[in-house]
């Protein structure tokens, strides 16, 4: 079954950026070896990649900045050669290679998942405020995320305050060398 998975790097304090867009010093603390065949494992069994427009943005900047340098991760290659959606209602077009922008996500992503051949998934990266619309869409079949262990004290929540309470299911609860633990949970 395809699957729409919400992916962040989360500190134990709940924040996902530093107080400055873009501030993820933090996810030094969780990278290595066991992180990175994760992500190649997103990039193979990826459908498309879905980001809201400010992530967008910052992604493509490295991706597409990490290819021009010639670094040839296959992680790097994933990024820049997956399709990719990205929700907005201020820009119109992107020139990231394989690229749709579309103000109506919801119907964007259930398209692709219905099309998606068996076993690709969708993937959300980053996007506090999409992944709240999209939950609330009921569109989520699952939330994966990288408890890195560190306390910010401030930065930005990737859970809203003032939402609607919800319940999940622990589907698993991994925890990697360097003390970060991964877990996914399904939307009740």
């Amino acid at each position: 079954m395809n699957k729409v998975i919400i992916w962040n790097l989360v500190t134990l304090d709940g924040y996902f950026e530093g107080e400055k867009k873009w501030d993820l010093g933090f996810h030094g603390h969780a990278w290595g070896d066991e992180l990175e065949a994760l992500s190649k494992a997103f990039g193979e069994s990826a459908a498309v990649l879905v980001f809201g427009r400010v992530t967008y943005e910052g992604m493509k900047a490295h991706w597409t900045s990490a290819a021009a340098s010639e670094e040839t991760s296959e992680v790097t290659g994933f990024m820049n050669a997956l399709p990719k959606l990205v929700a907005s209602r201020t820009i119109t077009r992107s020139d990231w290679n394989n690229t749709q922008v579309t103000d109506d996500i919801v119907g964007a992503i259930r398209a692709v998942k219905e099309k998606a051949a068996p076993g690709k998934n969708v993937y959300v990266f980053g996007s506090a405020d999409l992944c709240a619309s999209l939950l609330e869409a009921g569109i989520v079949d699952e939330v994966m995320l990288a408890h890195v262990p560190v306390l910010l004290g401030k930065g930005t929540p990737f859970f809203k305050p003032g939402g609607a309470e919800r319940t999940l299911t622990l589907i698993e609860a991994r925890p990697l060398r360097n003390g970060t633990v991964i877990t996914r949970h399904a939307p009740a």
